[in-house]
């Protein structure tokens, strides 16, 4: 019997850019549910849950960026709860939270390396010819532009780090 059935191709987990963020989402809660993989689930429809409210929030459907933003907020949401956990002792909970941010991330475009983080840097800063310390928010907002233009997703306190770095080099 050659033929694949629609139940073993739900199974197979592969982000596909042209589907939407939360179909996608719904599809991989689905096969999380079959798989009896009870974190990743559980992480799923604590990530749908903040896109609908989003939605419901924003009265109406969000755009690619929009789910993107949200995402991005929840990763942070949870950067600063293994914080914390690491520095009450809960390492255990600590560890949970670092495995739902590398779940979501899955969902998101690739995060830029601090060489690509350097050069865009670099870049918006030889644009403005020479800026001093008081335009940081200035070169801040070129960098950041530019690399929400060529679509790279970046910690904005890392480009905050580099941009003084750079600022004070000079």
């Amino acid at each position: 019997m050659g033929l694949v059935t629609s139940h073993s191709v739900t199974l197979l987990s592969v982000y596909n850019p042209l589907m939407n963020l939360v179909e996608q989402i719904q599809k991989d809660i689905v096969s999380a549910m079959k798989a009896k993989d009870e974190a990743r689930l559980s992480t799923l429809r604590m990530v749908k849950s903040a896109l609908h409210l989003r939605q419901v929030e924003k009265m109406a459907p969000l755009d690619e960026k929009e789910s993107q933003a949200v995402l991005s907020t929840l990763i942070k949401q949870r950067k600063e709860s293994v914080e914390q956990f690491t520095k009450g002792g809960r390492q255990e909970m600590a560890d949970k939270e670092a495995a739902e941010i590398v779940l979501i991330e899955t969902y998101l475009p690739k995060a830029a390396g601090e060489a690509e983080i350097v050069a865009g840097v670099k870049a918006a800063i030889a644009e403005m010819g020479t800026p001093t310390m008081k335009e940081m928010g200035t070169v801040m907002k070129n960098a950041m532009a530019r690399f929400n233009a060529a679509g790279m997703r970046v910690d904005g306190k890392v480009v905050s780090e580099i941009v003084k770095r750079e600022l004070a080099g000079k």
